[in-house]
């Protein structure tokens, strides 16, 4: 029994009255990076009456220390000054809620409709997505589980593997795409990515497809040949469809906490990046990256990675993560 037989009995078995929220399923994937932040914004407010210079440069090693990122950090606390000096006196009680009003206020959230499972479809027929991102970071899954929601949902799914420098890369995908039910176009181990993708259009135009979905070689060389290569590949999809791809996904492991900003600012350096998938952000403390990497590079978080079940690839709502961090 595979990956994905397991995870669907397991969903067979379970109680309708087991089912759980949305914003539960978001509660538990963050939970480590609820317990850490926490645990250090407790310690800064410990004994204390009100917000001070002292609070504040403990806030600012906390805030560093959970992977939101120097800027942004220098950012939240700047802001919060302001209000400090703007009110006169503030207390240590109404920090929370003024550093909750912060970070919501600095994550980008992507518009993607709930009925195309956050994907921003308009008028395009097939909606084409290319993936990018580092091996290893979850990538072929993210597409896998995409895939098979969007099947679920309806959709006729085109995987193109043009991450054709690693064979086991194109056989992992193969299995996702026979699982979910989407058509896969492939060729040999070391054929022209962009070929591939031309393939693939192609293909899923022919065949009225809904989605395309465009994997991506996961090498991070030098950042000319990695522009050079998405740029060609970007040129020859949009042969075929003149806007192709109409949105370039980046797939970021959150576990990695500041890694994964220097793969997004290699990534966005090398190609226009419209959106972000963020994975395995269930088994780590570092959850507080999305934050720093949404404001920093301004790009919406379209996706969360928060447990290994085809249902756990979630749309990020900016909601139920504040809600997470900080409780309901």
């Amino acid at each position: 029994m595979g990956l994905f037989d397991i995870f669907k009995k397991k969903k067979e078995e379970q109680a309708p009255e087991a089912a759980v929220s949305s914003q539960q399923e978001v509660n538990e994937g963050f939970r480590k990076t609820k317990e850490g932040f926490f645990g250090k914004l407790a310690r800064v407010v410990a004994g204390k009456s009100q917000v001070d210079a002292e609070m504040l440069d403990d806030l600012e090693e906390m805030l560093i220390t959970s992977d939101v990122g120097v800027e942004t950090t220098v950012k939240i606390i700047n802001n919060i000054e302001a209000r400090v000096a703007r009110d006169k006196y503030m207390n240590a009680g109404e920090l929370q809620s003024i550093l909750r009003e912060e970070v919501s206020a600095l994550l980008q959230e992507s518009e993607g409709k709930q009925d195309n499972f956050g994907l921003d479809v308009k008028d395009a027929t097939p909606y084409v997505v290319m993936v990018v991102g580092v091996n290893g970071v979850g990538k072929t899954t993210t597409i896998g589980k995409l895939a098979a929601q969007l099947v679920r949902a309806g959709k006729k799914v085109y995987i193109g593997a043009a991450d054709t420098f690693r064979a086991a890369a194109i056989d992992q995908l193969q299995v996702w795409a026979d699982r979910s039910g989407a058509t896969m176009i492939k060729q040999e181990m070391g054929a022209d990515p962009a070929s591939v993708a031309f393939d693939t259009l192609k293909s899923a135009v022919a065949n009225d497809a809904d989605v395309v979905l465009i994997d991506t070689a996961g090498r991070l060389h030098n950042k000319v040949g990695l522009m050079n290569e998405l740029t060609k590949i970007r040129n020859v999809m949009a042969k075929v469809i003149p806007d192709a791809p109409h949105e370039v996904m980046l797939v970021l492991d959150g576990s990695t906490g500041q890694n994964a900003f220097e793969q997004a600012r290699q990534f966005t350096e090398a190609t226009k990046v419209t959106s972000l998938a963020v994975t395995k952000l269930d088994g780590t403390a570092k959850g507080g990256v999305i934050i720093g990497i949404s404001d920093r590079f301004r790009i919406p978080v379209r996706y969360i990675g928060i447990g290994e079940g085809i249902d756990q690839l979630k749309i990020f709502d900016r909601k139920e993560y504040v809600n997470a961090l900080f409780g309901e």
